[in-house]
Order: C-alpha cells, then structure tokens, then sequence
C-alpha cells in the first residue's frame, strides 16, 4: 500500500532502487550510556540487545571477503560492544575505510580511558554527536552533565589528532519539530563557538534531520505535533535529494545479522527479503544492485529540505 513518501516519489515521476554497495553499517546493538530524546535507535543503558560472538565473527568473515569501500559502525554506543574493536580492526584489515559513531560521553567512561588513542592508532573516522553548542539545549536534548563530558571528550579526541590530521565530524539535530538550518551557517557557527570558548577543532558538521520514529514520535504524539511535523516534512519534500539518499549505496545490518535498507527502517523492523528475510552472509554486493528499496513514511525526513542522511545535507 503506497505510503506518504511513496507519493511523493509517484507526484514527481521518481523511483527509489538501489545502486552499487559502498557502504556497510553495522548496528552492534542497543545499549548506550545516554538515553537521548531524539534517538531513533531508543538506546539506553538498561538495553541489552548486543552482537554475539557467532554473529560478530560471520560479519568480519563478509567483511574481510566482499571488502565494502566503508564499514560504519553504529549503536548504541557502538564502543561498549566488546566486538567493536573487532570490526575496527577486521574492516581496516580489508581496506575499508572505518566510521565511529560516537556520543563522546563514552570516552569517559570506565573502561574506554584508551579509546581516543586505539581509534587514532587505526585511523578511524568519528563522527560524534553535539547536537548543539549550546550548554542549555544539549543537556536538554540529552541529559544533565552531558554538554561538559562532551566538550571533555572532544579535547581528548583533538589531543591525539582528531580534526586536524584525522577526520572527525560533528552531528546536529534540531531541538523539536522542524527542519536543520542550512548546514554550511551552522557549521560556521559551531567552528567560531568552539574554538573561541573551548578551544575545540573539527572538520566537518552533518545536520541530520529528525526522524519520526522511537522517542520522537512519542514526544510529537505526546504534544499533539504529529500530524504538524509529517505534513512539514512532506511539503519540504525536495525530489533532488532522492538520487544520493544514502539507502541507495548502503547496507544496515542488524546485532542479529539482519538487513535493512538504512539503519532507520531497521528501528522499524523492515526487513530485506528475498521470500524469506534475509542475514548478511545470505547475499553478495551484487545480490543488492537495482533492488527496490523499501519506503514507509519516515522516509520524508530524509527527503526534506537539504536532505538528511547518516553524512549530512544532500542538496
């Protein structure tokens, strides 16, 4: 049955395939040591949904014999899994390039005193959550005491290199219902605050839209701004954004071995299938070329205003 976003798609002669596989993100699990207002995963440190053994090794073993140009590693907190070095270490083994998304707030957590360097030592690229930088509204979005353990971790992580010889970049939401400012403002404003009032360097900032799913559609429900938040993101639609939708070159795959189109329709439980859902070491990059990607109507987020995708602004 169409949905809102699949409307869209029909209004303006478009359709929604995949292209060639560049991209693996690996979701380890749920657990977290935040339990964010906006986070779509709904993660939180009494989760316990977690990779295996099993599963982690037949993902390195993908890993290590498809080679996918980017291995994108997610939570959670993807650094509690005691698979996540791991995978750092199996995908650049294989030459891939590796991406941590990371809440910052882990590096100071007992047991993790060691991550700035072993990232810096494997070339990892972060990109870390600050949803603002403003004290008020980060801890507001994420909890009291956040702000400071965040700008704590970014130091730790501009000691060992970071956002100078090694990439780290930085991720906003907007506070609410509505849609991120233009991505190359807020990045100049964040560079200026930053460094003026911390001293803090960093590459690049990604604005991602908020997606209506998990927490956030319970807070729009909550306050009745449901209805209000799907009819802005449907009248934003932007049909230049569909051609770099980041469904259409990456791959999610579930602590389970599961797959999805985008680690969002993971949170919703849509599944590939091919007559029965399939597990990563089911397909082959080639198995994924020109399929349909499957849409619902979150998927207006990504196709709102600039676009929003797990890198940022698309047009």
């Amino acid at each position: 049955m169409p949905n809102r976003f699949d409307n869209k798609l029909t209004e303006h002669g478009l359709t929604l395939k995949r292209g060639s596989l560049e991209t693996l993100q690996i979701n380890v699990g749920r657990q977290c040591n935040q339990a964010c207002r906006h986070c779509h995963v709904d993660a939180a440190p009494w989760r316990t949904e977690t990779i295996d053994e099993h599963t982690a090794h037949r993902i390195g073993a993908w890993i290590t014999s498809h080679r996918p140009k980017v291995v994108d590693i997610t939570g959670g907190a993807p650094e509690i899994s005691e698979f996540f070095r791991y995978f750092v270490e199996v995908a650049r083994e294989a030459g891939a390039r590796v991406i941590d998304r990371n809440n910052l707030t882990i590096i100071g957590e007992p047991g993790h005193e060691d991550l700035p360097e072993f990232l810096a030592a494997n070339q990892v690229e972060v990109i870390a959550s600050l949803p603002c930088y403003s004290k008020e509204n980060v801890n507001q979005q994420r909890g009291n005491g956040v702000f400071d353990k965040s700008i704590a971790g970014l130091r730790r992580l501009n000691a060992v290199g970071y956002g100078a010889g090694l990439e780290l970049h930085l991720v906003y939401n907007p506070l609410g219902p509505k849609l991120p400012g233009p991505q190359a403002e807020l990045e100049a404003d964040y560079k200026q605050v930053l460094q003026d009032e911390f001293g803090i360097a960093f590459n690049r900032l990604l604005t991602i839209t908020n997606q209506p799913i998990a927490r956030f559609a319970e807070d729009l429900r909550k306050h009745g701004r449901w209805d209000e938040y799907l009819d802005l993101l449907a009248n934003a639609f932007n049909p230049a954004t569909i051609p770099d939708l980041m469904c259409r070159n990456t791959l999610s795959v579930g602590y389970q071995g599961e797959l999805y189109d985008c680690d969002f329709n993971q949170m919703l439980d849509l599944r590939l299938s091919n007559g029965k859902p399939l597990s990563l070491w089911d397909i082959t990059p080639d198995d994924l070329a020109a399929r349909e990607i499957r849409t619902d109507f979150h998927c207006l987020a990504c196709a709102a205003g600039a676009g929003s995708s797990c890198t940022g602004a698309i047009a």
